[in-house]
């Protein structure tokens, strides 16, 4: 064999190239993951807020005027982990039609450290129970 048909040889030219490839990619398959990471986080804070309003505000207006607001925020925070709870504001206003806002902090990558400086907000409203 000459030097010539070694050089030639594609299978001995491509030698390592998946390796190298694999290895310059690493970096942007990690980012990708991070960010749908952060995305499915944002969702589910969505989620959580929008539950968490209305369960407060079912809680709401079965209660009693004077006790609105502390049956609001019980049941506002009863489902929410300590991850999200930490940071959470309830509120429910208004009689006859009561309103339930909910505000939670966005994690970044891992519930329970640091948050976005943005809150996501939940809101609900039912009309008030008639005895």
């Amino acid at each position: 064999m000459t030097m010539r048909s070694v050089l030639a040889s594609p299978a001995l030219r491509d030698r390592g190239q998946v390796t190298i490839e694999f290895l310059g990619m690493t970096p942007t398959i990690i980012v990708t993951l991070i960010a749908l990471w952060q995305v499915v986080l944002v969702g589910y804070t969505f989620t959580l807020a929008g539950n968490a309003a209305d369960e407060a505000v079912r809680q709401a207006t079965a209660a009693e005027p004077g006790a609105r607001q502390g049956a609001c925020e019980a049941a506002g925070l009863k489902h929410l982990s300590d991850a999200w709870r930490s940071g959470a504001e309830v509120t429910c206003t208004g009689s006859g039609y009561v309103t339930a806002d909910v505000r939670l902090e966005v994690p970044i990558l891992f519930p329970g450290t640091l948050s976005f400086p943005f809150p996501v907000r939940g809101h609900a409203g039912a009309v008030e129970e008639a005895d």
